[in-house]
This record gives structure tokens, C-alpha cells and sequence, in this order.
């Protein structure tokens, strides 16, 4: 008996420990105020697109992002980013306006998304003529280390093609 006793001893005490473990509190639910800053973030980032400050621009990209227009490669990464919308930003007839619709926070309060529409204007490269498009987008987000949110996949699709501005 003794020597069952010393067996089951140990495995009794680590039970016991185990049993009188109690698990961490639950991470507090940061979701609305994540959901707040993502919006802030496109508010300031239509600001950024207006004054037509590049390097402002891109900082709401994170290192690694991707942007995916169509008729355009694949931008990934913020050097390519920033050389892809150097001309866009340039032409005197850029404008651009973001219609925040939806914005979803995961319960991980790690990733999240955006969702809405946009309308642009730009010369066409070739006539020169200035273009209208009205589209939608989607923005996946990732929080950084710093607790900041920062653009990670950066996709949109026109409504319709091109026309002329009027």
C-alpha cells in the first residue's frame, strides 16, 4: 500500500495543481474602438490622397502590403506602392474620395476589413481628357506591434469603365 501511495502521490498533486489553476481573465474587447480607428485612419487617409503627400499616402500601408487595381501589376510592398502612385498623385486632375461603408474587426482583434466605394478622376494618360470612375473597394488590415492599424491588401474594381468628366 505504501508503495501505491508513493506512485500515485505525484500524479495526485500535479492533479490537484492543475485543478486549482485558474485560467487568465478574458483579453478586453477592444473590437469598437479598433473599428474607430480603422475609420479614423481612411478619414485621414482621403486627407493624405487630397494634399497629394506620397510618402503620407503610403505610411497606411503596412511594409509587406499589396495593392491590386485593375490593368496595374500587382504593387507589393511600399517602395513599389509608393512608384506605382507617383504618377496618379502627380496629375493635376487627381482627386479621389473614399466612402467608408462597412468595417469589420476580427474577435482576435488582429485583422480586419473595410469595405466601400469610391470615386476618382484623373487625365487619361494617352488623350489626356479627364476620366471619371466610380467603383468599390476592400481593405484588409492587420494590427501592428504598436497597436496601429496598417493596410495590408489594398484591392478595388471599377463600377464601369472609365467616361469622360463633365
Amino acid at each position: 500500500m505504501n508503495r501505491l501511495l508513493v506512485r500515485t502521490a505525484p500524479f495526485a498533486l500535479l492533479l490537484l495543481q492543475v485543478a486549482c489553476t485558474q485560467a487568465p481573465p478574458p483579453a478586453p474587447d477592444t473590437r469598437t474602438a479598433d473599428e474607430k480607428a480603422i475609420r479614423d485612419s481612411e478619414t485621414q487617409w482621403v486627407k493624405d490622397f487630397a494634399s497629394r503627400d506620397l510618402d503620407r499616402i503610403v505610411t497606411h500601408y503596412a511594409d509587406d502590403a499589396s495593392v491590386l487595381m485593375p490593368d496595374l501589376a500587382i504593387m507589393t510592398g511600399k517602395d513599389a506602392i509608393r512608384a506605382g502612385m507617383k504618377d496618379v498623385v502627380a496629375d493635376p486632375a487627381f482627386a479621389l474620395e473614399l466612402q467608408t461603408v462597412k468595417v469589420e474587426v476580427s474577435k482576435g482583434a488582429d485583422v480586419a476589413y473595410s469595405q466601400g466605394t469610391y470615386s476618382y478622376a484623373g487625365a487619361d494618360p494617352k488623350t489626356k481628357k479627364v476620366m471619371a470612375e466610380k467603383g468599390k473597394y476592400v481593405e484588409v488590415y492587420k494590427k501592428q506591434a504598436d497597436g496601429s492599424w496598417k493596410i495590408v491588401e489594398d484591392i478595388n474594381n471599377p463600377d464601369a469603365p472609365a467616361a469622360p468628366a463633365k
